[in-house]
């Protein structure tokens, strides 16, 4: 590896991230997100102070020594340092659930919860190949379905001793025509009563009706993210083929609606790099989206253990194909003047997922 000025440095760091993100390092982290909604199964770092979700591998090349990120004898030339065990971990509720099942924390300031931990398309035959929204149920890591007391309780403590900045809220899609906005929108209320002024992101599929979105904005949530992870019809069909059967142009209306009612760059979507799509019309795409006001959070495929993609040996992308997608979306993002730091709350505003706050965006 070498270091470089000018545009060849901020290569070869954006290449390692790239690395970091896929390969993980061979160190242990004390605060861990082995499983749930999204493609994590990762321990929690700051990488030169900014958020980073990183596998941790005991086979990856990279080892960290003092603090520093070393390739065999090589230093990388970046910082990282484990996120501490959060003190709001220790608590539990008066019936004993443990806080930790109720949320968890993501990077160094977010509060995460799923909201609704089961989801009607995870039969086989609908699941979304990357996901593992229901394993941490089954192995007893969380609880079904939270209360909204439960999280404004766990808020409250996060804030009070943790100095958590921001919130994500998901949800497993629900049977009703909100599919899942309402159980999100009376938690937002929840949360900020006992909490006022706690950015919350909302994460949801498109609501059949999307007078549901101002519902959300109403309550008060900062921003939402509407995840689309893939547009390809191709790909969406083959990667989840329940999740497919909202059309595209669900999609956008939703997109449409969010913008208009949160803002420009307070409503992002998942892109997944590594499913199959062509990756210069996957930056084509998000350009399309950046257009719109959203913020594409482009983030590496990895096939976490539980799902149907690693059962099945599918690979994660090259850290070439990730680095080639993020530097081409991330000067998308700079041309428009959209940070995912803007956003107050949610997975572009953490960033430790993906690479792009390296990269610019």
């Amino acid at each position: 590896m070498s270091v470089g000025t000018g545009s060849t440095a901020v290569d070869v760091r954006i290449m390692t991230r790239a690395e970091l993100a896929l390969h993980g390092v061979a160190s242990d982290a004390p605060v861990r997100r082995p499983d749930g909604a999204g493609p994590s199964d990762d321990g929690h770092v700051l990488v030169d102070g900014a958020n980073a979700a990183l596998p941790t591998n005991p086979a990856s090349p990279y080892r960290v020594r003092d603090g520093r990120v070393w390739l065999g004898e090589q230093d990388t030339g970046l910082t990282l340092t484990p996120v501490r065990r959060p003190r709001f971990y220790d608590l539990a509720t008066a019936d004993g659930t443990p806080y930790e099942h109720i949320a968890r924390l993501h990077g160094a300031d977010v509060l995460a919860t799923t909201v609704v931990q089961t989801c009607i398309r995870y039969g086989e035959a609908d699941r979304c190949r990357f996901c593992t929204i229901e394993e941490s149920l089954r192995s007893g890591a969380t609880v079904a379905a939270k209360t909204p007391a439960q999280l404004a309780e766990v808020a409250e403590a996060a804030v009070r001793l943790d100095g958590i900045r921001q919130m994500v809220m998901t949800t497993g899609t629900t049977t009703g025509p909100d599919r899942g906005a309402r159980t999100l929108a009376r938690s937002v209320r929840a949360v900020l009563a006992a909490v006022p002024g706690l950015p919350i992101q909302v994460q949801c599929e498109p609501p059949g009706d999307l007078a549901w979105i101002g519902a959300l904005h109403e309550a008060g949530a900062s921003a939402i993210g509407i995840h689309v992870e893939s547009l390809d019809e191709q790909v969406r069909r083959r990667w989840m083929p329940g999740k497919s059967t909202v059309p595209l142009a669900e999609y956008e209306a939703a997109w449409d609606e969010a913008v208009r009612v949160f803002g420009r760059n307070r409503v992002s979507t998942y892109l997944l790099v590594g499913l199959g799509e062509d990756p210069d019309e996957l930056i084509a795409g998000a350009g399309e989206l950046i257009e719109r006001g959203v913020y594409p959070f482009v983030v590496p495929f990895r096939p976490m253990r539980g799902t149907l993609a690693a059962r099945d040996g599918v690979p994660a992308p090259s850290a070439h194909l990730l680095r080639h997608v993020t530097e081409g979306v991330a000067a998308k993002l700079r041309a428009a003047g959209m940070h995912g730091a803007d956003q107050q709350a949610g997975c572009a505003a953490c960033g430790a997922c993906s690479v792009l706050m390296t990269a610019g965006g």
